[in-house]
């Protein structure tokens, strides 16, 4: 039921790769191994804008770490029921971190006798290698949402889950008609940890992601509810896996690596849009 998607494209000249044992070539002679986690870096170096881009490996590790205690589970099965509406698809997950979020996805999907056929991208090695390690049935690679390597008109719908957008690159590898399912923080997402980490709390603005008008918004849905953090460890781990870490200030990263217990709100939207 759940099985790789092969539709893989050269990073370098966009011709189709063939898998030949552990390595991806094509006809021009470029070729790129498979790793033993399971994955393939699709990322040509002239396409890095640093050594090491992306999520750190101890963002990855405290993410997963705080996923898996189930805190945002809600979120994950609601994202999953929008997506599985559609039964049987093609799936690109354009951002999938440590893989949270499709694991539990896929879960669903075997629950339901759905087949799926599945490739999932981050820019972040470190990320694609602890995603890899749970579940070598999907094609996991190292690659940027502005170049996917993936065939054109071949993917029924691309998740980007907390994710950065590419309308161009998501219209090209989306069949027509196909659906883009964006999940994003609203106004009150995380807002107890944002209060004690920042000396001034700015306002967000609700303005949809995608504005091109190649998409139309045809459903949204919008998650709220809270979560209990009652140790340290959990409080430090929500910090470290997240962008806050390195744009509050000191004092507040201080002092919130002291808390024991805290209680926050997940407000996120999903929202689905449809290719014209």
């Amino acid at each position: 039921m759940i099985q790789p998607f092969d539709q893989l494209i050269c990073p370098l000249d966009k011709q189709p790769l063939q898998l030949n044992e552990r390595t991806w070539c094509c006809e021009n002679g470029h070729s790129y191994d498979v790793a033993k986690q399971g994955y393939v870096n699709l990322l040509p170096v002239q396409n890095k804008r640093s050594k090491d881009p992306g999520d750190s490996k101890a963002m990855v590790q405290a993410r997963r770490k705080y996923l898996e205690e189930g805190h945002y589970l809600p979120l994950a099965r609601a994202l999953a029921d929008i997506v599985l509406e559609q039964g049987d698809q093609t799936l690109l997950d354009a951002g999938c971190g440590e893989g949270y979020y499709l694991r539990y996805l896929v879960e669903q999907a075997e629950q339901k006798g759905t087949e799926l056929s599945v490739a999932a991208l981050d820019i972040s090695k470190w990320a694609v290698q602890a995603a890899a390690k749970q579940d070598k049935r999907l094609s996991w690679i190292v690659a940027s949402n502005n170049a996917i390597p993936l065939a054109d008109n071949s993917v029924d719908t691309i998740l980007c889950v907390f994710g950065f957008p590419v309308e161009a690159e998501f219209k090209r590898v989306l069949k027509p008609g196909g659906r883009l399912i964006m999940v994003d923080p609203a106004v009150n997402h995380l807002t107890e940890l944002k209060s004690i980490i920042y000396s001034e709390l700015k306002s967000k603005s609700e303005t949809l992601p995608i504005t091109g008008s190649d998409y139309e918004l045809t459903s949204e849905q919008r998650v709220n509810f809270q979560v209990e953090l009652n140790n340290n460890e959990s409080i430090k781990n929500l910090l470290t896996m997240t962008p806050h870490l390195y744009r509050s200030s000191k004092e507040g990263r201080e002092k919130a690596e002291k808390l024991q217990n805290l209680t926050i709100t997940v407000d996120a939207w999903i929202r689905v849009f449809s290719l014209k």
